[in-house]
């Protein structure tokens, strides 16, 4: 089943909430929707929905053009983040409710409602939970509810609006991925809005990056940290400095930061530099001042460096006495992502280079 949004846009009085959005999601897909708040992720999740108009643009869901269609024919299931479960009802009930309110000519019988509930409590391993109300249940468990309700009707697309933002850290990161497993086991296409870059890079086999009603880029995890699209991605997605810099002669100058000069093949003018921590070293040396340093994964040691009015998060090498907080270091750059102003980019890489290893 193939979602396709193609040049959809949603205005609320002058505000532009959806900009010619465009999107193709393949059956049995991943996609999460990440962006700050007010790019648009909630709205479009909506017009799928079928809870949102538009004002231009078409969304069609399976090959069947949706215009017109209102949200119960659309055949989505929908899980909300504060999972807007009926207080008044038990979980068995509140999973049944989809089935229930159909058309009576399309309304199993009880038995078969009985059956196709139990099935999906056992599903979301909560089936000793069907006659508790949703006040006796925890976090984690209520957006299991959510999700078997959102699943009775047999959606052909799942849609989550920030299903994990209720729960604590820990149970938010077992629960998403106990989730991302289900995706797989069911093969139904699903959409995900979030704001935490970290839950969108774990669980979707693509990211669309929306900023101001606009998806600017939609990729694979790993292509938005290799090969970010525009600055606003590059800033966004994943851990990365921002410093200014002019390109002069294919060399990109951090004048009055201690920060070596990179070649990178852009015109010359004002540009601006995204530097991630993995591409960061301090060392011993000048320039720069250890402001903090910690233990990293895998026996790397992290440095937060401050260099002139730069703020870099490094890793430390090599390790050693000399690594003391407010002390002296150097700052060398391995790589970095440069954007000029007319919008072009280049990889940015060290200027010597040493018997294999970039100074």
């Amino acid at each position: 089943m193939t979602v396709s949004v193609e040049n959809v846009h949603r205005r609320f009085g002058a505000a532009a909430a959806l900009d010619g959005v465009s999107l193709e999601v393949a059956p049995g897909e991943f996609v999460a929707l990440l962006g700050p708040s007010g790019s648009g992720k909630t709205t479009l999740l909506r017009v799928l929905a079928g809870l949102e108009g538009t004002d231009a643009g078409r969304v069609g869901i399976g090959g069947r053009d949706m215009t017109g269609v209102p949200a119960r024919e659309r055949g989505v299931g929908v899980v909300f983040q504060h999972y807007a479960l009926f207080r008044h009802m038990t979980v068995f009930d509140n999973v049944a409710f989809g089935l229930g309110v159909r058309p009576r000519a399309e309304r199993p019988t009880r038995a078969e409602t009985a059956r196709r509930v139990r099935e999906l409590l056992e599903l979301v391993r909560i089936p000793e939970l069907e006659r508790r109300y949703p006040d006796q249940l925890s976090g984690g468990q209520r957006q299991r509810v959510a999700l078997a309700r959102a699943l009775a009707i047999q959606p052909r697309l799942l849609l989550l609006d920030e299903p994990f933002g209720a729960l604590d850290a820990l149970v938010r990161k077992e629960v998403r991925r106990w989730v991302r497993r289900l995706h797989d086991e069911l093969g139904i296409a699903t959409i995900l809005v979030t704001h935490d870059q970290e839950e969108a890079m774990e669980m979707a086999d693509r990211v669309a990056v929306m900023e101001r009603g606009r998806i600017v880029q939609c990729d694979a995890p790993s292509a938005l940290l290799d090969a970010p699209a525009t600055a606003f991605v590059a800033g966004f997605v994943g851990e990365a400095a921002r410093i200014p810099c002019a390109v002069r002669h294919g060399v990109a100058h951090f004048d009055p930061l201690p920060l070596p000069p990179m070649r990178v093949a852009l015109p010359d003018g004002p540009a601006q530099a995204f530097v991630r921590p993995h591409e960061t070293l301090a060392g011993p040396g000048e320039g720069a001042v250890l402001r903090l340093v910690r233990a990293g994964t895998a026996g790397e040691a992290r440095a937060v460096v401050e260099a002139g009015e730069a703020t870099l998060d490094a890793l430390l090498h090599p390790q050693g006495a000399w690594a003391v907080r407010g002390g002296a270091c150097r700052v060398q750059l391995r790589a970095a992502q440069v954007f000029g102003a007319a919008g072009a980019q280049a990889r940015a890489l060290p200027l010597v280079e040493r018997a294999g290893v970039r100074a």
